[in-house]
């Protein structure tokens, strides 16, 4: 399978400056364009985001400058570099746009061999950083994305589902009677368990845009984006069969002779009208509390409708 081209977007609202900088990248990027900063801030924050962005400064409407100053305000977009590609040549105009937050300045007329080698270093560092970050997202006994990278993606979630009317649902999942099946098999056994659930949970079919992280202990967590009440109650069935389907067994259960999960389930269909991403996860822990005082080996939902 060949290697993933990286991405970089190209603002300018001039076709032609576009076309030049493509042609000099396209051999070694994917290419992207906006002849506008409204629709820079788009593709920014879409859920496939560039990994640099090439800034024009001057543009009608918003400048480079403002567009720079919002990327570097929102969480979902404050890592991508930007080099700006100005004609003002002026100390004063790059230092300004420095403090901004760019990673480097390209004057025009363009030299090609300063664009193709300025494009090149902000790339490997965006993605030698983003390697990092990966493995500092990773839990280091499932080998999923941990508690950190989750409370990343929720907010990042809830804040794309409050700006777009989207939907968002939560799954909060615990493995049933977990402190038994330590007590009597012991810790190793706990944690090949623990290792088989959460591979058992991210095989299930899923979207590229779906999480499922390990929250802590004997507990996972799901997000779904843009799902409704029924894509989340759909995905907690398929997530139960397969951790029964493991049929790893628990002699020391009450619910069943093997290892089995509760599920608790949140959905906000207009999300822009709750409170806080903390509202949502409440509403699951509740409703997984539910799911473990009424038998366990279930799923249970609130749907919250403020």
């Amino acid at each position: 399978m060949p290697e993933k081209k990286p991405t970089v977007l190209i603002v300018d609202d001039q076709p032609s400056n576009i076309a030049l900088l493509a042609a000099l990248l396209k051999g070694d990027y994917r290419i992207l364009t906006a002849t506008s900063g409204h629709k820079a801030l788009e593709l920014a924050e879409s859920k496939h985001p560039p990994d640099l962005i090439l800034l024009d400064v001057i543009m009608p409407g918003m400048d480079g400058h403002e567009v720079c100053r919002r990327l570097k305000n929102q969480e979902s977009t404050r890592g991508i570099p930007v080099i700006f590609v100005t004609g003002m040549n002026d100390d004063k105009d790059e230092e300004h746009g420095l403090n901004l937050g760019a990673a480097d300045y390209i004057s025009k007329p363009f030299n090609p061999a300063i664009v193709r080698a300025r494009v090149r270093n902000q790339v490997n560092l965006k993605l030698r950083t983003d390697t990092l970050e990966q493995i500092s997202w990773e839990d280091a006994l499932t080998g999923i994305p941990n508690r950190r990278r989750f409370d990343q993606k929720l907010t990042e979630e809830w804040a794309r589902a409050t700006r777009h009317g989207q939907p968002l649902s939560l799954l909060m999942i615990d493995i049933d009677q977990f402190k038994p099946f330590n007590d009597h098999y012991g810790h190793g056994a706990g944690d090949e368990c623990l290792r088989r659930v959460a591979q058992a949970l991210v095989r299930v079919p899923n979207r590229p845009t779906d999480l499922v992280a390990r929250y802590g202990g004997e507990e996972f967590a799901v997000i779904l984006p843009d799902a409704d009440a029924t894509g989340a109650r759909e995905f907690a069935l398929r997530l139960l069969d397969a951790v029964r389907a493991l049929k790893l067994k628990h002699a020391y259960s009450e619910v069943a002779p093997h290892v089995t999960l509760s599920i608790g389930g949140a959905t906000q269909a207009t999300a822009s009208r709750m409170p806080d991403a903390d509202a949502l996860k409440k509403t699951a822990d509740d409703a997984l509390y539910h799911a473990k005082t009424s038998g366990r080996n279930q799923y249970s939902a609130h749907r919250l409708s403020h």
